[in-house]
C-alpha cells in the first residue's frame, strides 16, 4: 500500500484567524509544476469539499506555507505562501497570508531552525512571494514556542500567548510602489458598475478599497449577506478585476479571476457605526471601532479580517486623501492604533506613515496575533501523481 503513495511530512497550524498548512521546503519537488500538482494532491483540488484532502473547503483553510533555509541576508527563515484554489488547478503564489505569517516564527523555533532565546524571541522572515521582511516576536518556554497566554484576538476562540508582528518592510510588496498608481484616489469605469471611485494601496498586499454606500452597502453586512448575493460579488469582481489591470496584475481585466484569483483583495469601507458580531450574537459598539470594513478574497467574504488586509487598511487610514482616511473617525489620529471594525469583531494596528504623496513611506504597521501547532505527521499523496 505504501509503495502505491508517497509520504511528506507536515505540520497544521492556526496562524491568527486562518488554519495552514505548514511543510519544509525539501519535502516537496523542486520542479514547479511538479510541486503544484502535488500541493493540489495534498489539499484534494480541485473538489468543492476536498474530501479526499486536508483542505477544508474554505479559503481560509486551504492555504500552504513552505518553510525553508534563509536566502535573504539577516533573516532566519524563507517563507513562501501558496493559496490553493478549491474548485480549479490554480496555486497562487502573488501574495501573502499575514494571519499565517504568525505561525512561521513558532514553526521555526519549534522545528529548530531558530534557537529559543527567551522569554521573546524574535524570528526575521524572508517572505519570499513579496520579498520583504516581517519580524515576529515570540513567547518562548522550555524551549519552544508558547502557546498559553491571556491574549485575544476576535475571530478565533480562547487566548494564547501573544505574538507580535511587524510590518512595516511590506510597503509596494506586490507592485513596488505604496501608492500603486500614484495616486491617492481613482476612478474606475466598470462594466455593470459604471463609473466608481477607489483607493489602490500596496502594504502587506494590495487592496483595492471603495465606499460601501457605493455598492449599496452600509459597511455592517455579514459575510452570509454578501455571499447570497451574486449579482453583487460580480460587480465587486468586475471592480477588482479593472483595478488589477490598472496595477499591471494582468493585462486584460478579464483574466483577473483565473490569473490572479488572490490579490488585490477588495475592501468596502464605511464610517463607524453599532453592528452585530455573527460569530457571538454580540453588538459592537460605533465608539469601539474608528472604521467598518468588510473585505473579500478569493472571490468570496473573508469571515473576519486578513492580516495582509490590516496592514493596508492601516497605512491607507494615515494617508490623507484616501477613501479610507476619510472614513476614519477623528479620535483615531490621537492614537497609534487603528481599530477596524470586521465581521466577527475588532482588530488593531499600530501604523503610521511619514511623508505624503510618492513620497509617503511606512514606518510602522504591527499587530498581535495568536497561533497554535495542531497537528504534526504524515499526508499521503498517491504515487501516480508524481508520474
Amino acid at each position: 500500500m505504501l509503495d502505491e503513495q508517497k509520504r511528506i511530512r507536515c505540520t497544521i497550524m492556526r496562524g491568527g484567524t486562518s488554519k495552514g498548512i505548514y511543510i519544509m521546503e525539501n519535502q516537496l519537488p523542486s520542479d514547479r509544476e511538479l510541486r503544484d500538482k502535488v500541493i493540489r494532491a495534498i489539499f484534494g483540488s480541485p473538489d468543492v469539499r476536498q474530501i479526499d484532502g486536508l483542505g477544508g473547503a474554505d479559503p481560509l483553510t486551504s492555504k500552504l506555507c513552505i518553510i525553508g533555509p534563509p536566502t535573504m541576508k539577516g533573516t532566519d527563515v524563507d517563507y513562501t505562501f501558496a493559496q490553493v484554489s478549491i474548485t480549479t488547478d490554480v496555486v497562487d503564489y502573488t501574495g501573502n497570508c499575514g494571519n499565517l505569517s504568525s505561525g512561521v516564527g513558532p514553526f521555526a523555533i519549534d522545528e529548530g531552525l531558530v534557537r529559543p532565546q527567551g522569554p521573546i524571541t524574535k524570528v526575521r522572515i524572508h517572505q519570499v512571494n513579496t520579498n520583504s521582511l516581517i519580524t515576529a516576536e515570540v513567547p518562548v518556554k522550555d524551549g519552544r514556542a508558547s502557546v498559553m497566554g491571556d491574549c485575544k484576538i476576535d475571530g478565533a476562540p480562547g487566548t494564547g500567548a501573544k505574538i507580535m508582528l511587524d510590518f512595516c518592510e511590506t510597503a509596494g510588496a506586490v507592485t513596488g510602489r505604496l501608492l500603486p498608481t500614484k495616486h491617492e484616489k481613482d476612478l474606475l469605469r466598470v462594466d455593470d458598475v459604471g463609473e466608481v471611485e477607489v483607493s489602490i494601496i500596496d502594504a502587506g498586499n494590495p487592496v483595492v478599497f471603495l465606499r460601501a454606500e457605493s455598492m449599496g452597502m452600509k459597511g455592517i453586512e455579514t459575510p452570509k449577506e454578501i455571499e447570497t448575493t451574486p449579482k453583487l460579488l460580480t460587480k465587486i469582481e468586475n471592480i477588482r478585476g479593472c483595478a488589477a489591470e490598472l496595477i499591471g496584475l494582468v493585462d486584460d481585466r478579464r483574466k483577473a479571476t483565473a490569473v490572479t484569483p488572490y490579490v488585490p483583495f477588495i475592501a468596502m469601507v464605511a464610517k463607524s457605526a453599532d453592528y452585530v458580531d455573527y460569530t457571538t450574537s454580540e453588538t459592537v459598539r460605533e465608539s469601539e471601532v474608528d472604521i467598518l470594513s468588510r473585505l473579500l478574497f478569493m472571490q468570496v467574504m473573508h469571515k473576519t479580517y486578513p492580516v495582509t488586509g490590516t496592514v493596508c487598511t492601516g497605512a491607507a487610514a494615515r494617508i490623507p486623501g484616501t477613501i479610507v482616511n476619510e472614513a476614519l473617525s477623528k479620535e483615531a489620529d490621537n492614537r497609534p492604533e487603528i481599530r477596524i471594525g470586521h465581521p466577527a469583531g475588532i482588530i488593531e494596528i499600530e501604523s503610521s506613515v511619514e511623508g505624503r504623496g510618492l513620497s509617503a513611506r511606512l514606518t510602522r504597521a504591527a499587530l498581535t496575533r495568536t497561533a497554535r501547532r495542531i497537528m504534526e505527521g504524515y499526508v499521503y499523496v498517491r504515487s501516480d501523481v508524481y508520474s
